[in-house]
């Protein structure tokens, strides 16, 4: 598939939607491969996937909550200093507590200030780092701070995805109605963000949705092609971010 021009029309049609290009899953190796930035307006960023700790279950409700409220404060001092661009709990009751997602150098570097905050220490969390490629969308939170409810999904790997297969003329055909669809799902303004991970695990992408119920994500997500065919399987969660940062 010719990347190029299906970037300048994904541009002209509509500007979030630059970052839909990337979300051909099957360029998530070559990013990796390359060590280099696309020739697009992506930016790579770093994700961490904030799981439940080995002291999450075992830590008294009452030391819980105040370790908590320790680390929601440790999240506005990352979202004001610009290191954490987003972030925010899920609230479904999953081993994933939520997601931030950080503005850094390097994994390394954006680990660090993962590592350092009180829930974490404390053992209550822990993070999965994964660099991720999106356009750079993301504003600054509005003032008071407003929490809302989107619904972020995790493309995976799915069960009736082969290696090496990316390059059949089936697979190329579905590429570009997976392309086509996010098109669609953007023009609703119902998908408002999608991009890949830039290693080449289980973990593809991700699509954010704002709608109003998980089951209005789910059937906006069941009419990708690739996750028709299980090529590509989707994990959604309730999401509480900051209002303003997304657009």
């Amino acid at each position: 598939m010719n990347g190029v021009p299906i970037m300048n029309v994904i541009k002209e049609k509509n500007p979030i939607l630059i970052i839909a290009i990337a979300s051909c899953f099957a360029t998530v190796q070559l990013f990796a491969q390359q060590k280099e930035e696309p020739k697009s307006k992506l930016v790579q960023f770093q994700m961490a996937i904030m799981k439940k700790g080995p002291k999450w279950d075992s830590t008294k409700v009452e030391e819980r909550n105040s370790i908590l409220q320790q680390h929601i404060g440790n999240v506005v001092t990352l979202l004001d200093s610009g290191r954490a661009i987003i972030a925010g709990p899920f609230t479904d009751d999953t081993e994933i507590a939520g997601i931030f997602i950080l503005r850094a150098s390097s994994t390394a570097e954006a680990k660090a200030w993962v590592d350092a905050d009180p829930a974490v220490k404390a053992g209550l969390m822990v993070a999965e780092m994964h660099p991720w490629w999106s356009e750079d969308i993301f504003k600054k939170a509005n003032s008071p701070l407003k929490m809302n409810t989107v619904y972020f999904g995790f493309l995976k790997k799915g069960p009736n995805r082969k290696e090496g297969d990316g390059d059949s003329p089936e697979v190329q055909d579905l590429q570009k109605a997976h392309i086509a669809n996010i098109i669609r799902l953007a023009d609703m303004k119902k998908l408002i963000v999608a991009g890949p991970f830039g290693d080449d695990g289980l973990f593809r992408g991700i699509f954010v949705f704002r709608v109003t119920s998980l089951q209005e994500a789910q059937e906006l997500s069941a009419t990708d092609p690739m996750i028709k065919i299980h090529r590509l399987e989707i994990e959604l969660h309730p999401w509480r971010v900051p209002d303003g940062v997304l657009p």
